[in-house]
Protein backbone atom coordinates (compact mmCIF):
# COMPACT_ATOMS: atom_id res chain seq x y z
CA UNK A 1 0.00 0.00 0.00
CA UNK A 2 1.52 3.30 -1.07
CA UNK A 3 0.46 6.91 -1.38
CA UNK A 4 1.36 9.29 -4.18
CA UNK A 5 2.11 13.01 -3.93
CA UNK A 6 0.94 14.84 -7.03
CA UNK A 7 3.15 17.12 -9.04
CA UNK A 8 1.92 20.69 -8.26
CA UNK A 9 0.59 21.62 -11.70
CA UNK A 10 -2.32 23.48 -10.05
CA UNK A 11 -2.54 25.24 -6.64
CA UNK A 12 -4.68 22.44 -5.12
CA UNK A 13 -2.31 19.72 -6.25
CA UNK A 14 0.50 21.32 -4.23
CA UNK A 15 -0.96 19.71 -1.10
CA UNK A 16 -2.82 16.69 -2.53
CA UNK A 17 -1.76 13.17 -1.49
CA UNK A 18 -3.72 10.37 -3.15
CA UNK A 19 -3.77 6.60 -2.80
CA UNK A 20 -1.32 4.75 -5.02
CA UNK A 21 -3.82 1.88 -5.54
CA UNK A 22 -0.91 -0.50 -6.12
CA UNK A 23 -2.85 -3.28 -4.37
CA UNK A 24 -5.83 -2.97 -6.77
CA UNK A 25 -5.78 -5.63 -9.50
CA UNK A 26 -8.92 -4.87 -11.58
CA UNK A 27 -10.92 -1.72 -12.29
CA UNK A 28 -14.40 -3.16 -12.97
CA UNK A 29 -16.53 -4.75 -10.20
CA UNK A 30 -18.40 -8.07 -10.33
CA UNK A 31 -21.83 -7.28 -11.81
CA UNK A 32 -23.68 -10.05 -9.98
CA UNK A 33 -22.73 -8.52 -6.60
CA UNK A 34 -23.69 -4.90 -7.40
CA UNK A 35 -26.82 -3.26 -6.02
CA UNK A 36 -28.46 0.12 -6.67
CA UNK A 37 -27.64 2.70 -3.99
CA UNK A 38 -29.95 5.66 -3.50
CA UNK A 39 -28.68 8.82 -1.82
CA UNK A 40 -30.71 10.67 0.82
CA UNK A 41 -28.81 13.94 0.94
CA UNK A 42 -29.29 13.85 4.71
CA UNK A 43 -33.06 14.31 4.40
CA UNK A 44 -35.95 12.35 5.92
CA UNK A 45 -39.21 11.18 4.29
CA UNK A 46 -40.69 14.70 4.42
CA UNK A 47 -37.66 16.30 2.74
CA UNK A 48 -36.36 17.98 5.89
CA UNK A 49 -32.59 17.96 6.41
CA UNK A 50 -31.97 15.87 9.54
CA UNK A 51 -28.24 15.12 9.03
CA UNK A 52 -26.03 18.10 8.10
CA UNK A 53 -23.11 18.26 5.68
CA UNK A 54 -24.40 15.59 3.28
CA UNK A 55 -25.43 15.84 -0.36
CA UNK A 56 -24.21 15.60 -3.93
CA UNK A 57 -21.25 13.40 -4.72
CA UNK A 58 -20.55 10.90 -7.46
CA UNK A 59 -23.07 8.15 -8.17
CA UNK A 60 -22.24 4.86 -6.46
CA UNK A 61 -23.34 1.25 -6.56
CA UNK A 62 -23.26 -0.91 -3.47
CA UNK A 63 -21.04 -3.99 -3.35
CA UNK A 64 -22.60 -6.80 -1.32
CA UNK A 65 -20.01 -7.82 1.28
CA UNK A 66 -20.01 -11.19 3.02
CA UNK A 67 -19.56 -10.14 6.65
CA UNK A 68 -20.85 -13.47 8.04
CA UNK A 69 -18.27 -15.71 6.28
CA UNK A 70 -20.73 -18.61 6.65
CA UNK A 71 -19.46 -20.84 3.81
CA UNK A 72 -17.84 -23.23 6.28
CA UNK A 73 -15.16 -25.72 5.24
CA UNK A 74 -15.46 -24.65 1.57
CA UNK A 75 -12.21 -23.37 0.11
CA UNK A 76 -12.20 -20.15 -1.87
CA UNK A 77 -9.64 -18.49 -4.11
CA UNK A 78 -8.91 -14.74 -4.27
CA UNK A 79 -9.78 -13.64 -7.81
CA UNK A 80 -9.06 -9.92 -7.46
CA UNK A 81 -8.51 -7.03 -5.04
CA UNK A 82 -10.86 -4.13 -5.78
CA UNK A 83 -11.67 -0.58 -4.73
CA UNK A 84 -14.99 0.04 -2.94
CA UNK A 85 -16.33 3.64 -2.94
CA UNK A 86 -18.56 2.85 0.05
CA UNK A 87 -15.73 2.09 2.53
CA UNK A 88 -12.11 2.96 3.26
CA UNK A 89 -10.85 -0.64 3.05
CA UNK A 90 -10.25 -2.56 -0.15
CA UNK A 91 -12.39 -5.61 -0.93
CA UNK A 92 -11.47 -9.01 -2.33
CA UNK A 93 -13.52 -11.08 -4.78
CA UNK A 94 -13.54 -14.74 -3.74
CA UNK A 95 -14.55 -17.64 -5.96
CA UNK A 96 -15.41 -20.82 -4.03
CA UNK A 97 -15.08 -24.40 -5.22
CA UNK A 98 -18.86 -24.54 -5.82
CA UNK A 99 -18.44 -21.58 -8.29
CA UNK A 100 -20.18 -19.06 -6.01
CA UNK A 101 -18.59 -15.60 -5.88
CA UNK A 102 -18.58 -13.31 -2.84
CA UNK A 103 -16.91 -10.09 -1.75
CA UNK A 104 -15.03 -9.97 1.56
CA UNK A 105 -13.08 -7.22 3.33
CA UNK A 106 -9.48 -7.60 2.16
CA UNK A 107 -6.73 -8.03 4.74
CA UNK A 108 -3.17 -6.74 4.37
CA UNK A 109 -1.10 -9.32 2.53
CA UNK A 110 -3.93 -11.01 0.60
CA UNK A 111 -2.73 -11.92 -2.89
CA UNK A 112 -4.55 -12.97 -6.07
CA UNK A 113 -4.63 -16.75 -6.29
CA UNK A 114 -4.37 -17.23 -2.51
CA UNK A 115 -6.67 -19.82 -0.90
CA UNK A 116 -8.87 -18.86 2.06
CA UNK A 117 -11.32 -20.84 4.15
CA UNK A 118 -13.77 -20.31 6.98
CA UNK A 119 -14.41 -22.87 9.71
CA UNK A 120 -13.82 -24.24 13.18
CA UNK A 121 -10.54 -26.09 12.73
CA UNK A 122 -8.67 -24.22 9.99
CA UNK A 123 -5.13 -22.86 10.06
CA UNK A 124 -4.77 -19.26 11.38
CA UNK A 125 -3.55 -17.81 8.08
CA UNK A 126 -4.29 -14.29 6.79
CA UNK A 127 -7.81 -14.06 5.38
CA UNK A 128 -9.16 -17.17 7.12
CA UNK A 129 -12.24 -16.75 9.34
CA UNK A 130 -12.40 -18.67 12.62
CA UNK A 131 -14.29 -18.58 15.93
CA UNK A 132 -12.44 -16.85 18.76
CA UNK A 133 -12.23 -20.20 20.55
CA UNK A 134 -9.91 -21.57 17.83
CA UNK A 135 -7.64 -18.55 17.28
CA UNK A 136 -4.23 -18.64 19.04
CA UNK A 137 -3.79 -16.06 21.82
CA UNK A 138 -2.00 -12.87 20.81
CA UNK A 139 -3.17 -13.10 17.17
CA UNK A 140 -3.97 -9.89 15.27
CA UNK A 141 -7.59 -10.11 14.06
CA UNK A 142 -10.19 -7.95 12.30
CA UNK A 143 -13.82 -8.10 11.09
CA UNK A 144 -15.01 -9.36 14.48
CA UNK A 145 -18.58 -10.36 15.31
CA UNK A 146 -20.14 -8.82 18.40
CA UNK A 147 -22.96 -11.37 18.45
CA UNK A 148 -22.76 -14.92 17.03
CA UNK A 149 -23.98 -15.28 13.42
CA UNK A 150 -24.79 -11.56 13.16
CA UNK A 151 -21.82 -10.73 10.94
CA UNK A 152 -18.66 -8.69 11.45
CA UNK A 153 -19.17 -5.29 13.06
CA UNK A 154 -15.82 -4.44 14.73
CA UNK A 155 -12.50 -3.47 13.06
CA UNK A 156 -13.76 -3.23 9.47
CA UNK A 157 -12.27 0.08 8.28
CA UNK A 158 -8.89 0.65 6.64
CA UNK A 159 -5.84 -0.30 8.68
CA UNK A 160 -7.74 -1.34 11.82
CA UNK A 161 -7.10 -4.45 13.87
CA UNK A 162 -7.74 -5.92 17.30
CA UNK A 163 -5.82 -8.43 19.40
CA UNK A 164 -7.01 -11.59 21.11
CA UNK A 165 -5.64 -11.30 24.66
CA UNK A 166 -7.16 -14.17 26.68
CA UNK A 167 -9.96 -16.70 27.04
CA UNK A 168 -11.92 -17.51 30.18
CA UNK A 169 -15.10 -19.58 30.32
CA UNK A 170 -17.42 -18.73 27.45
CA UNK A 171 -15.80 -15.32 26.78
CA UNK A 172 -12.66 -14.10 25.01
CA UNK A 173 -10.86 -10.88 25.95
CA UNK A 174 -10.28 -8.58 22.98
CA UNK A 175 -8.28 -5.34 22.84
CA UNK A 176 -10.16 -3.18 20.34
CA UNK A 177 -8.74 -0.52 17.96
CA UNK A 178 -10.04 2.25 20.25
CA UNK A 179 -7.95 0.92 23.15
CA UNK A 180 -10.99 -0.51 24.90
CA UNK A 181 -10.71 -4.02 26.33
CA UNK A 182 -13.90 -6.04 26.39
CA UNK A 183 -15.32 -9.56 26.54
CA UNK A 184 -16.84 -11.20 23.45
CA UNK A 185 -18.39 -14.67 23.22
CA UNK A 186 -15.93 -17.31 22.04
CA UNK A 187 -18.41 -18.52 19.41
CA UNK A 188 -18.13 -15.21 17.51
CA UNK A 189 -16.11 -15.33 14.28
CA UNK A 190 -13.17 -13.11 13.37
CA UNK A 191 -10.78 -12.88 10.42
CA UNK A 192 -7.01 -13.26 10.77
CA UNK A 193 -4.95 -10.19 9.84
CA UNK A 194 -5.14 -6.39 9.63
CA UNK A 195 -7.64 -4.66 7.33
CA UNK A 196 -6.10 -3.46 4.05
CA UNK A 197 -5.36 0.09 2.87
CA UNK A 198 -3.57 1.12 6.06
CA UNK A 199 -2.16 4.23 4.30
CA UNK A 200 -5.67 5.69 4.03
CA UNK A 201 -4.92 7.95 7.01
CA UNK A 202 -2.13 9.69 5.04
CA UNK A 203 -4.43 10.89 2.24
CA UNK A 204 -4.91 14.67 1.92
CA UNK A 205 -7.79 15.86 -0.27
CA UNK A 206 -6.05 19.12 -1.20
CA UNK A 207 -9.19 21.06 -2.13
CA UNK A 208 -12.83 21.49 -1.16
CA UNK A 209 -14.00 20.08 -4.49
CA UNK A 210 -12.71 16.63 -3.66
CA UNK A 211 -14.94 16.56 -0.57
CA UNK A 212 -17.91 17.46 -2.75
CA UNK A 213 -17.10 14.50 -5.05
CA UNK A 214 -17.36 12.29 -1.97
CA UNK A 215 -20.79 13.69 -1.04
CA UNK A 216 -19.63 15.96 1.80
CA UNK A 217 -21.01 19.49 1.93
CA UNK A 218 -19.34 22.47 3.66
CA UNK A 219 -19.43 22.75 7.43
CA UNK A 220 -20.26 26.09 9.06
CA UNK A 221 -18.60 26.95 12.38
CA UNK A 222 -21.24 26.89 15.17
CA UNK A 223 -19.97 30.17 16.70
CA UNK A 224 -20.73 31.90 13.38
CA UNK A 225 -24.41 30.86 13.57
CA UNK A 226 -27.37 32.56 15.20
CA UNK A 227 -28.82 31.36 18.55
CA UNK A 228 -31.79 29.80 16.73
CA UNK A 229 -29.45 27.59 14.68
CA UNK A 230 -27.03 26.28 17.30
CA UNK A 231 -26.47 26.41 21.08
CA UNK A 232 -23.05 28.00 20.48
CA UNK A 233 -24.40 30.68 18.14
CA UNK A 234 -25.08 34.36 18.82
CA UNK A 235 -23.40 36.79 21.22
CA UNK A 236 -22.02 40.28 20.81
CA UNK A 237 -18.99 40.54 18.57
CA UNK A 238 -16.77 37.49 18.23
CA UNK A 239 -18.08 35.50 21.17
CA UNK A 240 -16.37 32.15 21.71
CA UNK A 241 -19.67 30.29 22.14
CA UNK A 242 -19.14 28.65 25.52
CA UNK A 243 -18.66 24.92 25.97
CA UNK A 244 -18.39 22.88 22.74
CA UNK A 245 -21.57 20.93 22.08
CA UNK A 246 -23.62 19.48 19.25
CA UNK A 247 -26.57 21.08 17.52
CA UNK A 248 -28.84 19.18 19.91
CA UNK A 249 -27.02 20.55 22.94
CA UNK A 250 -25.02 17.41 23.81
CA UNK A 251 -21.56 18.41 25.16
CA UNK A 252 -18.49 17.26 23.24
CA UNK A 253 -14.82 16.64 24.16
CA UNK A 254 -15.05 14.19 27.03
CA UNK A 255 -18.77 14.06 27.80
CA UNK A 256 -19.88 10.42 28.06
CA UNK A 257 -23.01 9.66 26.06
CA UNK A 258 -23.15 5.92 26.76
CA UNK A 259 -26.24 4.88 28.74
CA UNK A 260 -25.47 3.72 32.30
CA UNK A 261 -28.26 1.14 32.03
CA UNK A 262 -26.71 -0.71 29.09
CA UNK A 263 -26.48 -4.42 29.88
CA UNK A 264 -23.29 -4.88 27.87
CA UNK A 265 -21.37 -2.45 30.13
CA UNK A 266 -20.41 -5.38 32.36
CA UNK A 267 -18.50 -6.89 29.41
CA UNK A 268 -16.22 -3.83 29.12
CA UNK A 269 -13.10 -4.43 31.22
CA UNK A 270 -11.29 -1.18 30.40
CA UNK A 271 -12.74 1.98 28.87
CA UNK A 272 -11.05 3.59 25.91
CA UNK A 273 -10.89 6.95 27.75
CA UNK A 274 -8.44 5.49 30.22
Amino acid sequence: MTVRKLKPVTPAQRFTIVNGFDAITVSKPEKSLLRFLKKTGGRNNSGKMTVPHRGGGHKRRYREIDFKRNKFEIEGQIVSIQYDPNRTAFIALVKYTDDEKRYIIAQNGLKVGQKIISGQNVSPDIGNAMPLSSIPLGTIISCIELKPKKGASIARSAGTFAQLMARDGKYATIKLPSGETRLILKTCFATIGTVSNSDNQLIIKGKAGRSRWLGKRPRTRPVAMNPVDHPMGGGEGRASGGHPRSKNGVPAKGFRTRSKKKISSKLILERKNK
